[in-house]
């Protein structure tokens, strides 16, 4: 992985709904979206509904999502998604 990217997981109680490197990744914070981009800061954050919107190989990609939990940590993106 550069760099430049993150590796992001997005799993469910049921499956893996995505694993990849992206460069950037933006989530729906209970206080509001937020974006994660490389060398982010360690953060855990709750989300709400709304939706998981990510950049993988040039293209954006969007995930609806009911809430959940993210956890950032050295260049990984953790996201548990109800």
């Amino acid at each position: 992985m550069k760099k430049t990217e993150l590796q992001l997981n997005i799993i469910s109680a049921e499956k893996n709904l995505f694993s990849g490197a992206v460069s950037s990744v933006t989530m729906p914070g209970v206080s509001g979206s937020f974006g994660v981009y490389p060398d982010h800061a360690p953060l855990i954050s709750p989300l709400k509904e709304g939706q998981i919107v990510y950049a993988e190989g040039g293209s954006e990609k969007t995930l609806d999502v009911k809430g959940g939990i993210a956890e950032v940590n050295n260049g990984v993106v953790t996201v548990c998604v109800i």
